[in-house]
C-alpha cells in the first residue's frame, strides 16, 4: 500500500494530473472570488439596522464569515470540480502502469454528474467534520475522524475507479468482499485531506492511489507491480 501511495504521488508529474489540479484550484478560486465580491458588495451597500456603527460591525462580521466559509468549502469545491476530470487521471495511471488492460466501459453524463455530486457531499462532510474535532477528547477525536471518513472516502474513491471496469453493484460487492484495503486507503486519504494545501492535491492523488488498490484486488497488476508489493 505504501508503494501504491508513492506511485500515486509520482503521478502528479503527469501532465493530465497537473491539468486536473489546476482546473480544480483555479475554478474554485474564481467561484469564491465572485461569491466574496457579491457578498461584500451587498453588505456594504445595504443598511441592515440604520445605525452606522452596528451596520459597520455587521459588515465586518459578514466579511469574516465569507472568508471562513471559503476556507472550509474551498477543498470541497476543488474536489467537486476535479471530479469531472478524474477519469483523465485514472486513464493516465492505467496507461502508464497497466497497459495490458482493455478499454474501460463508457459512463454516461448522468453517472458522471452523480459521481461529482457525491464527491462534493463527501469532501464537504470531511471538512466540516474536522472543525469540532479539537474540542473532543484527544485521541478519541482522531479515531472517530479517521474511522468515519476512512470508510466514506475509501468507498467513494474505490467505487469511482471500479465502475469504469464493472457496474456500480459489482463494484460495491467487490469492496464489501475485501473491505480492509479500501478502508485503509480511505484513512490515508482522510489524513491527507486535513493537511492545508496538500488537500488541494487530494482528488488527484486519491484517484491514482485507488487505481492501484483496485487493480491489486482484481489481480490485474503487472508483474512489475507484483514485485514491488502494492
Amino acid at each position: 500500500m505504501i508503494r501504491a501511495l508513492l506511485l500515486a504521488i509520482g503521478q502528479l508529474s503527469d501532465p493530465a494530473s497537473r491539468r486536473v489540479v489546476w482546473i480544480g484550484v483555479l475554478s474554485a478560486i474564481l467561484a469564491f472570488a465572485l461569491l466574496a465580491g457579491a457578498v461584500w458588495w451587498a453588505l456594504f451597500h445595504t443598511a441592515l439596522t440604520g445605525y452606522a456603527w452596528v451596520d459597520g460591525v455587521l459588515d465586518v462580521l459578514g466579511g469574516l464569515a465569507v472568508l471562513l466559509l471559503a476556507w472550509v468549502l474551498f477543498p470541497a469545491t476543488v474536489g467537486m470540480v476535479s471530479s469531472f476530470f478524474l477519469d483523465e487521471v485514472v486513464q493516465a495511471v492505467e496507461r502508464r502502469h497497466y497497459p495490458q488492460l482493455p478499454p474501460p466501459r463508457q459512463t454516461g453524463l448522468g453517472e458522471e454528474l452523480l459521481t461529482a455530486l457525491r464527491f462534493f457531499a463527501i469532501v464537504l462532510l470531511v471538512n466540516l467534520f474536522a472543525l469540532p474535532l479539537y474540542l473532543m477528547v484527544p485521541g478519541l477525536n482522531l479515531l472517530i475522524f479517521y474511522t468515519a471518513n476512512g470508510y466514506l472516502l475509501g468507498r467513494e474513491y474505490f467505487e469511482m475507479v471500479a465502475i469504469r471496469r464493472m457496474g456500480r453493484k459489482e463494484a460495491g460487492f467487490l469492496r464489501r468482499s475485501s473491505p480492509l484495503k479500501p478502508f485503509l486507503a480511505g484513512a490515508v486519504i482522510a489524513f491527507l485531506s486535513t493537511i492545508p494545501f496538500v488537500n488541494l492535491l487530494v482528488p488527484v492523488i486519491a484517484s491514482a492511489f485507488m487505481v492501484h488498490i483496485y487493480h491489486s484486488m482484481t489481480g490485474s497488476m503487472t508483474g512489475l507491480s507484483r514485485q514491488e508489493g502494492l
